[in-house]
């Protein structure tokens, strides 16, 4: 899997939560396990908590590499 900034969040915790997951908590996205999440994309989350969806990306690609 390549992650995008049009990523499923909940997809890419389905595949990668052990990897992802602190990644997620670092920018303060905390809310892994609500119903949102698992429908929002990377790019939208990011819009939401004031971060940069680029380097996300670039860091969750890293992440899972």
């Amino acid at each position: 899997m390549t992650i995008t900034k049009e990523t499923v969040i909940g997809d890419i915790l389905d595949e990668y939560a052990e990897k992802t997951a602190p990644l997620f908590l670092e920018l303060g996205m905390h809310c892994l396990g609500c119903p949102a999440s698992r429908g929002e994309t990377i790019a939208e989350a990011c819009m939401v908590h004031g971060a940069n969806a680029d380097e996300f990306v670039a860091k969750l690609n890293e992440a899972i590499a």
